[in-house]
């Protein structure tokens, strides 16, 4: 229970939970997107809500088809949560598109909360998730407003145009307007997040599982850092807290879920049966 004195919510009454936010895309197949952003949520003891800008037709052996949003509802969405149940932290995952991104980056400059920007660009069974035309939009618009972008190795590489250490390409991306960046360690020889906050670096060692269930370990870490920042963590407390969640969650993945890879589980569901 809340302590006396402690956050209230509109109506005079302790808030009892803090509340994070996914601005995201829905997978069909549950195993990431918005689905494994709420499961995360919940698993960092966060009330989660969700504003969806796209859905995928999806299971864990490939993406068939995108539905994209129209803008107007994506800030409908956002007008109903900030204006009745509010947000102590946020997320982004995949956005799509050019437009979509402007839709959401709009909207945050206006209304301003710890943000981390996952910036996904492309599914574990390969699928595209990002446009092309999109990858600038997404570095001019959303970078400057993150709190902490979350890109895995591959995304990193991209983003800064070149390949070589997670070290040198979280420099290079703070250059390009992030506050602060996390180069995550599932993909590559060593299993480290690399965290640059513009000032200090830290490696965070990962522990890796040979699990083929892999499927929303990068949704459940940006999901988990961002509920951890609503609970007002540190950022190097949060990410170190962030990559042992996520890593966790492969150790008990659903490896029999699907023919491809299966998904992560953050509440190790088999363990419970």
């Amino acid at each position: 229970m809340p302590e006396e004195g402690g956050p209230r919510g509109k109506h005079g009454f302790p808030r009892a939970f803090p509340r994070a936010l996914t601005i995201a895309t829905s997978d069909s197949g549950g195993g990431a997107g918005i689905q494994a952003d709420l499961k995360a949520f919940a698993a960092a003891g966060c009330h989660g809500t969700s504003a969806l800008v796209a859905l995928t037709a999806q299971n864990t052996t490939g993406v068939t088809a995108v539905h994209e949003l129209p803008s107007e509802f994506v800030i409908a969405q956002l007008e109903a949560i900030f204006g009745d149940i509010g947000v102590d932290a946020a997320k982004t995952g995949m956005l799509f598109s050019q437009a979509l991104i402007e839709t959401v980056a709009g909207f945050l400059e206006r209304h301003p909360v710890p943000l981390v920007v996952d910036p996904v660009m492309v599914a574990s069974s390969g699928a595209k998730l990002l446009r092309d035309d999109a990858v600038e939009t997404l570095v001019e618009r959303l970078f400057p407003l993150a709190t902490v972008i979350t890109p895995n190795l591959h995304e990193a590489e991209a983003l800064a145009g070149f390949s070589g250490t997670r070290r040198e390409l979280a420099e290079r991306l703070h250059e390009r307007g992030a506050a602060a960046v996390i180069v995550t360690g599932g993909h590559g020889d060593e299993p480290v997040d690399h965290l640059f906050d513009g000032r200090d670096h830290h490696a965070i060692l990962v522990d890796r599982h040979d699990v083929a269930a892999t499927h929303g370990a990068g949704c459940t870490h940006s999901a988990t850092l961002a509920a951890l920042l609503a609970r007002g963590r540190a950022l190097p407390e949060a990410a170190a807290e962030a990559a042992r969640q996520a890593s966790t969650a492969v150790r008990y993945g659903l490896a029999g879920i699907g023919a491809g890879e299966g998904p992560v589980d953050v509440f190790n569901l088999q363990g419970a049966r």
